[in-house]
């Protein structure tokens, strides 16, 4: 059965190559699976034990955001730390507007849509660091890309252009750390091309993640690099903790007060 992103399946007798297969399908397609068996030794897969009032399951990723306690407190988390960074930063909201306006005209924000929590579409919103284009949806930026500004660049080198982040994880869309969103077109191209993949949208895209800060951040040229991240995705989504969430913070800003050659 399948209740709305979640498939329990109950059966007494199935090969366990087809109950691979199953929760293959429910990775890509970012529903959680839940296996009830007789007997959890004869499928011959990794699972996880778990209990459902008195009956116990198995699933295939631990997820501590499963736990409606760890969801309230990361999102107490996410609004207080959201708070503490943007008040002050709005501030300098005018100014950048202002330079935005002079060095290239357009829309201060740049508005996207990008892969978040269970696969759905959200807009996640930055200041704009780029000459308005047509391959914005597209194409990645690079490290000498002649379509930023020179504002913008600074910006980007900064990462002062994603301050309007914090409104996305008030509204809910994001958390402030979590796996980064990606373009849909790049989910798109990626789901088909890298084994698990989708199991990184069980949590809310973030700010900054684990694979930020541990050398897989910037652009993805080859592929082995897009599998270092979903990898570190998928073991901060395992692992997550409030302790770690703060370590991940605190080695962004160091990055961010130290030259990163990735930051473009």
């Amino acid at each position: 059965m399948v209740l709305g992103d979640e498939l329990y399946l109950c059966v007494s007798r199935l090969e366990r190559d087809t109950i691979r297969k199953i929760s293959k399908l429910c990775d890509h397609k970012v529903i959680r699976f839940y296996y009830v068996p007789v007997s959890v030794e004869s499928i011959g897969l990794n699972l996880k034990r778990e209990l459902m009032d008195d009956m116990e399951i198995y699933t295939t990723y631990e997820n501590p955001l499963q736990n409606s306690v760890n969801r309230a407190i990361k999102r107490a988390f996410d609004i207080v730390m959201s708070l503490f960074f943007l008040i002050p930063t709005a501030l300098m909201f005018p100014f950048i507007w202002l330079i935005i306006k002079i060095q290239s005209p357009g829309p201060i924000f740049f508005k996207q849509a990008r892969t978040g929590i269970d696969g759905k579409t959200f807009m996640m919103l930055k200041f704009r660091s780029m000459h308005v284009n047509a391959d914005a949806d597209r194409l990645q930026a690079t490290k000498d890309d002649p379509r930023k500004y020179p504002f913008g660049n600074f910006m980007r080198k900064s990462n002062i252009d994603e301050l309007p982040q914090f409104l996305n994880v008030l509204k809910g869309d994001m958390s402030f750390v979590g796996p980064r969103p990606h373009m849909l077109a790049h989910t798109e191209q990626y789901s088909e091309l890298i084994d698990k993949y989708m199991v990184r949208h069980f949590v809310k895209p973030g700010l900054t993640g684990w694979a930020q800060v541990t050398g897989f951040r910037g652009e993805t040229k080859e592929l082995w690099q897009m599998e270092g991240r979903v990898k570190r995705d998928i073991w901060y989504m395992e692992h997550r903790s409030i302790w770690l969430d703060i370590r991940i913070i605190w080695m962004t800003f160091k990055t961010i007060f130290v030259h990163d050659e990735h930051a473009y």
